[in-house]
């Protein structure tokens, strides 16, 4: 595919800005609280923690590889996107779970996934100069 490169940089820059935007609000003992990537403690026993650290190694690993152009950069990415996406369903499904109170899904946490399936995605089909052999 021809933009695929640029179609996964722009969507790792877009998940690592997702990683600040709210992903699930909760009701606790009346006030609400919006939990994201950055901050994620719900109480002293509850925390997520800072779920924007591996993403954005993941990202930044992926974007450097998404730059290269050998063989086996490109199958590496495709690792690391994996990774990448399998953190992000983990996220979508811990901050989901129900607990004393179901946790509002917001619209972060749905473009994180959706990210992540569009990195791999363009990791797997990557633009490259295949040689003519005689």
């Amino acid at each position: 595919m021809k933009h695929s490169q640029t179609i996964g940089i722009i969507s790792a820059l877009l998940l690592i800005i997702c990683c600040f935007l709210p992903w699930i609000t909760i009701n606790v003992n009346g006030a609400t609280l919006v939990l994201n990537g950055y901050f994620g403690k719900v109480n002293e026993s509850l925390t997520f923690g800072k779920q924007y650290i591996p993403h954005s190694f993941f990202c930044g690993i992926c974007i450097l590889f998404f730059l290269a152009n050998k063989v086996w950069v490109k199958r590496a990415n495709m690792l690391f996107t994996l990774l990448n996406l399998s953190w992000a369903i983990k996220n979508f499904i811990v901050f989901g779970f129900c607990r004393p109170e179901c946790p509002t899904m917001q619209i972060g946490i749905y473009m994180l996934v959706t990210l992540a399936g569009i990195m791999l995605l363009m990791s797997l089909l990557p633009k490259m100069e295949l040689k003519k052999s005689n």
